[in-house]
């Protein structure tokens, strides 16, 4: 999974982006953040899943690896846990990194969504190789196979 930081994040309107370090960055909305976290911070480092969707490159699973960048200054940005400056916020007030939760992520109306991008990546992106008698290059085989097991385990 590839490894990013929050270019912005606006928890009123529930999205924002990610760095990508292999192109263009990627759109996260609240959906996909690990279950309690409600907000995220500018330089906060995430691992993600992605997939390509109609207007760009999209997080599909979300992984908070720290609270983000140590405030500037004469230290009236306190950083405390749970707070705006503190890192990735969790609706029960811990902060810090946010687990994995279990059961399903999606709606029906997003799993709709994912599963008809996945399918128009397949069309576009994966069957063309398989028709020139080629595989799809390493990179694209590992990202397509992480979405369809996430679409696997929302079906399940």
């Amino acid at each position: 999974m590839p490894t990013g930081k929050v270019k912005w994040y606006d928890a009123d309107r529930g999205f924002g982006f990610v760095s990508n370090p292999d192109g263009e960055d990627v759109y996260v909305g609240a959906s996909v953040l690990p279950q309690g976290v409600t907000d995220l911070v500018k330089g906060q480092r995430l691992e993600y899943d992605f997939a390509e969707a109609r207007k760009g490159p999209q997080a599909l699973r979300v992984t908070v690896l720290d609270d983000g960048p140590a405030p500037h200054g004469d230290g009236s940005g306190e950083r405390g846990r749970g707070g705006r400056r503190g890192g990735a916020r969790r609706s029960d007030g811990a902060g810090g990194q946010g687990g994995q939760g279990g059961g399903r992520r999606y709606t029906a109306d997003q799993l709709h969504e994912l599963v008809q991008d996945t399918i128009t990546l397949l069309e576009g992106r994966v069957q063309p190789s398989l028709e020139s008698g080629r595989r799809p290059d390493r990179k694209e085989g590992r990202q397509v196979a992480e979405i369809l097991r996430t679409i696997a385990r929302e079906l399940e």
